[in-house]
């Protein structure tokens, strides 16, 4: 691979025979107009949910398609962050697919695997942004909370609805939303199946920034390109040790956290930074 690889605008595919176009990928994304005469955003890849017909309602088939497009990315050597946003301005995902849902078994939902794709989205290291305009639903919300910052529109809405219609929240709902906001809050959101807004979900802290509607892809790729700037080392070791955080007892955490930044000491990446710092200059990163 190059350090600069040519735009690629193309559907990655989920396993079936039909050729649908549910995910688009653009790496590197093409720059904003706020970003000066650059075409386009180095390391940064745009990857959009197209079912606007469903308003992006996340059928089995969209999520596997989604973990495969995340995967390819997440092995590419120039890829540094994504974004991901949803097609059209009424839905970043406006939940599951309830149609497919509704035929659904415990005994088939166990052993077809198909909630598998989600273990795979999570364990994709890249820095994930997600830009939501519009809904942000069940499992919408939870693709969003699966990201690990999120640009919000101030036309979004989030929420777990899911009891609403007998069931509650299956792909990570439960846990993340608990994490990013506390257990009484996210008692209230889910057992009354009420949506909030982006100003709400700020407060609260479930989003990193509220922007106009028309502004949200830009910002979120903006964003992506200060972060795709850093060393790319450093940022998936941070990353990991972030998200671990979130998941294990503070003393396993700060204990994990203090061995990835010694290993980090081992890389060309930091011997230039703090080179470059001592002599006044500005960094070139390599990723090694």
């Amino acid at each position: 691979m190059t350090n600069a690889p040519a735009q690629r605008d193309s559907p990655v595919e989920a396993p079936s025979s039909h050729a649908r176009e549910l995910v688009r990928v653009a790496f590197p994304a093409a720059a904003p107009a706020s970003t000066g005469s650059q075409a386009v955003l180095e390391g940064v890849a745009l990857v959009t949910l197209d079912r606007r017909d469903a308003l992006n309602a996340l059928s089995f088939e969209l999520v596997s398609a989604l973990a495969s497009a995340l995967e390819a990315l997440d092995a590419d050597r120039d890829a540094r962050v994504v974004v991901i946003t949803g097609a059209g301005s009424r839905a970043f995902a406006a939940g599951a697919d309830i149609r497919e849902l509704s035929t659904e078994t415990y005994a088939s939902l166990r052993d077809g695997r198909k909630f598998d794709p989600w273990d795979r989205i999570w364990a994709v290291g890249l820095p994930l942004i997600a830009a939501v305009r519009g809904f942000a639903l069940g499992g919408g919300c939870e693709l969003a909370m699966s990201c690990d910052m999120i640009v919000a529109a101030e036309d979004a809405t989030f929420g777990q609805p899911e009891i609403r219609i007998g069931v509650m929240p299956g792909a990570g709902g439960t846990q993340r939303l608990t994490r990013a906001i506390g257990k009484a809050k996210t008692m209230e959101l889910i057992l009354t199946g009420r949506s909030i807004g982006a100003p709400e979900a700020e407060r609260l802290g479930l989003v990193t920034t509220v922007v106009p509607p028309e502004a949200t892809l830009d910002a979120a790729l903006e964003l992506a390109a200060r972060i795709a700037a850093m060393p790319p080392l450093a940022v998936r070791a941070a990353v990991a040790a972030i998200r671990d955080a979130d998941e294990r007892a503070l003393s396993d955490g700060l204990a994990g956290e203090r061995d990835a930044f010694f290993r980090l000491f081992d890389t060309d990446d930091q011997a230039e930074g703090m080179a470059a710092f001592v002599e006044k200059r500005s960094p070139t990163w390599t990723g090694r």
